[in-house]
């Protein structure tokens, strides 16, 4: 297996480094499962697990390996097996928190150079969706793309086009049909060798028929979409990197029916450049755009410059992340605390002894 053709390049070459002085291997995650890894190495596919090591000092989810993550290892040919012992630091990472109440980050994919944001053109489209995609898609360092699929199945293609403009912000948008075989090219210069993309959006809106279509075969199972709402099913059900004929990696994930933001206060700026452009010419630095006079962004909204709708999610999200640094906060004191205590147990056991 050539590594560069999975996007081993020289920054991941250059963190490996030491790690090869010692003699280990390095490879790429492409899928995982409770805790047990397939890695791509030059020897082949690998079921690999963490160290025990690994696994003492990792305290939170985040800190163990995701699909895309270049790893390194110790293998066991004769097994096709290995050993994780740490993960070369990640280029890239489209994380968001965890379902639920807790406050953990999920990693959905590492390491990824393009992310297409797939929504399709049904009456499935949400603005407000996109919106929370690119703002998280900006956060993780990779360029979004949004990809409008199923275009065969819309009638008012223009109109369609023009609302996503309007959440874009410059943010490339490519219309396709799997069907009809129409718009795909316009993809195309972002499946390079030894680049990686990755496939995001809700279910059913065309990701796995995308996936099968660029590895020209039925890897992934197709639904149809339920006719009663227009919503998608769920037919991918975990994330796996897989590599196209012309090179290219692909990520594709099962359809996040909960989007939750994790750490997106500079995707926001990004993802909203509209609103944060107006808000530069408010008259006061802390205004909420509520009620305050010479407010430039209500001004906007009066005049039809901005759309009210846009606003209102805009202050959403603002909330969102203001009560997510508070909880962080509080999950961040607690696992100091645990920390602390970890390391006063092992002194006191080292001196027992």
């Amino acid at each position: 297996m050539n590594l560069q053709t999975l996007g081993f390049n020289e920054y991941f070459a250059d963190k490996f480094e030491l790690y090869k002085a010692e003699g280990y291997s390095v490879g790429r995650v492409l899928l995982e499962h409770k805790r047990m890894y397939r890695v791509w190495t030059e020897d082949g596919e690998l079921l690999c697990e963490v160290s025990g090591k690994f696994a003492f000092i990792a305290l939170a989810r985040e800190d163990y390996p995701a699909v895309g993550d270049w790893v390194v290892l110790k293998t066991r040919k004769e097994e096709n097996r290995g050993t994780i012992h740490a993960v070369l630091p990640r280029k890239s990472k489209f994380s968001r928190k965890v379902a639920g109440t807790s406050t953990e980050e999920q990693i959905v994919a590492a390491n990824v150079d393009t992310i297409f944001l797939v929504n399709s053109l049904n009456e499935d489209l949400n603005l407000r969706r996109i919106e929370r995609y690119l703002l998280l898609s900006w956060e993780s360092g990779a360029n979004p793309v949004i990809v409008l699929t199923k275009a065969d199945l819309c009638n008012n293609l223009s109109e369609k086009l023009a609302e996503v403009d309007g959440v874009a912000m410059g943010v490339p948008i490519v219309t396709i049909s799997v069907i009809e075989e129409k718009g795909l090219e316009a993809i195309q210069p972002y499946l390079l060798p030894g680049k990686t993309v990755a496939l995001l959006g809700s279910s059913g809106v065309g990701k796995s028929t995308l996936t099968n279509y660029l590895l020209g075969e039925e890897k992934q199972k197709v639904q149809d979409i339920r006719q009663n709402d227009d919503k998608g099913r769920h037919t991918t059900t975990h994330r796996e990197l897989v590599l196209l004929s012309g090179g290219a990696a692909l990520i594709d994930t099962p359809g996040m029916r909960e989007l939750q933001l994790w750490e997106s206060e500079n995707g926001l700026a990004g993802s909203f450049t509209d609103i944060e452009t107006l808000a530069n010419d408010c008259k006061f630095r802390d205004c909420s755009h509520e009620n305050e006079p010479g407010c430039a962004v209500i001004a906007g909204v009066e005049s039809g410059l901005l759309d009210i709708n846009r606003l209102i999610s805009y202050k959403k999200l603002l909330r969102e992340l203001a009560y997510l640094d508070r909880k962080q906060d509080k999950r961040a004191q607690t696992e100091e605390k645990k920390r602390w205590k970890n390391i006063t147990a092992s002194v006191k056991k080292a001196k027992k002894m």
